[in-house]
């Protein structure tokens, strides 16, 4: 009997090919060259693209005080970085063995050793793919929550390219969830990235304005009495990288959960709020973070 693929399928079919190919040519440049392409494609093309009204307009709100020009030198570094960050994916081992320069690696080494599950957190922000080969460098096998491609034959490749460090890899979602508790009831730790926006979060302020913000690490941490460790992956030019992990963001019990659950993911959102507002250009401009 024949099958006929659906609409759904071809269009993933016709999709993959297109990101393999574009895997395999990335893969197959040097790191330096494939850095440099990905950020001549993303300056080339990124400012004239729909979701860029959404970045400039994002950018505003965040500084008011600058003005149209500024704004769009800005928006060039995001792109930038944006095409770099995916042109390099197919290098991030050999980045990882070869391109980091680690502040504060002991507050990763304390996670590893205090016999406690815990979080390792970042945000995308410069080189963010980063984050589990990070852990994985220092010696901290961590779960990798995400959200997972909507084309599964996309998912194989991008599960490829993180799998150089991740323990296992989480999606985001109601069974996803149940993963987390797991994880935590055995003592592991997880890797998340907490700069995205969940509609059926908690609202916290973040660059300014409120922010529905996922409560996730903060009702673990607190339910487990774990750290939660924060690291930014700054990029320091072309396919070279400053990671900065800090000590443990401080955690308070008041005996008023939903308190506690704010005030530790205000303390989170702030932490990413100073790293943007120090070098805005490395930071994801392009998602719909905040209401209208």
């Amino acid at each position: 009997m024949l099958v006929v693929p659906s609409r759904r399928d071809v269009r993933h079919w016709a999709e993959a090919c297109g990101v393999y190919l574009a895997w395999g040519l990335f893969a197959s440049l040097p790191l330096d060259w494939a850095s440099a392409s990905g950020g001549w494609l993303g300056r080339s093309i990124g400012p004239h693209l729909k979701v860029s009204r959404k970045a400039r307009r994002n950018l505003h709100r965040a500084f008011p005080e600058k003005n149209d020009s500024e704004i769009e030198v800005i928006l060039l570094q995001v792109w930038d970085n944006v095409g770099r960050v995916v042109t390099e994916f197919p290098h991030l081992k050999q980045i990882a063995a070869e391109r980091l320069e680690i502040i504060g690696g002991q507050h990763v080494s304390a996670l590893r050793d205090d016999g406690l599950p815990g979080f390792l957190v970042s945000a995308h922000f410069g080189g963010w793919e980063l984050s589990g080969p990070v852990a994985f460098r220092l010696g901290l096998p961590v779960h990798v929550v995400y959200r997972a491609a909507n084309n599964p034959w996309v998912e194989r490749l991008f599960r490829k390219g993180r799998g150089v460090a991740a323990e296992s890899f989480i999606p985001k979602g109601a069974e996803g969830g149940r993963k987390l508790v797991a994880v935590m009831r055995r003592g592991g730790h997880l890797g998340m990235l907490v700069d995205q926006k969940m509609n059926d979060g908690i609202s916290v302020p973040f660059m300014g304005r409120d922010a529905m913000t996922a409560p996730a690490v903060a009702r673990l941490a607190i339910k487990f009495g774990c750290p939660i460790v924060a690291g930014r992956i700054e990029r320091l030019g072309g396919a070279h990288f400053r990671v900065t992990l800090e000590e443990p963001i401080a955690i308070s019990v008041s005996g008023d959960p939903q308190k506690d659950v704010y005030d530790v993911m205000a303390r989170i959102n702030s932490t990413v709020e100073r790293w943007i507002r120090a070098q805005p250009g490395q930071w994801l401009w392009l998602h719909n973070r905040w209401p209208d």
